[in-house]
């Protein structure tokens, strides 16, 4: 039994967050992704959703309030699990991909929402 996303749902979620804020990318990972891709069981599952969200909109918002706004519009029951959201400007992305795995992570094997909306 292959696992499946609620692609109605996140194209929902990328109407929502790109109502407020132009998005230049918005990247979805996690658990549930790496199931949907055919990935074996994992023992460490880590994070069910990351959401990554790249706006230069995002600039001069504090960190913690766009991440706030942001994951308030994710519908954690509608998806099945909370994500855990991240939000950045492209210089921000572009350190963060450098520093943080979980970043790097999910920008190399995660779905390009953008790209799946066109």
């Amino acid at each position: 039994m292959g696992a499946t996303l609620n692609e109605a749902e996140l194209r929902r979620y990328l109407q929502r967050v790109g109502d407020r804020w132009p998005l230049d990318r918005a990247i979805v990972g996690g658990a549930r992704v790496a199931d949907f891709k055919g990935a074996l069981p994992q023992r460490e599952r880590g994070p069910e959703y990351v959401v990554i969200l790249v706006s230069e909109a995002f600039d001069g918002i504090p960190w913690l309030e766009r991440v706030y706004q942001s994951g308030s519009l994710w519908d954690g029951a509608e998806m099945g699990a909370p994500a855990d959201v991240h939000c950045y400007t492209r210089a921000e992305f572009e350190r963060k991909v450098e520093s943080l795995k979980l970043v790097r992570v999910t920008a190399k094997y995660g779905l390009d929402l953008l790209a799946a909306a066109a």
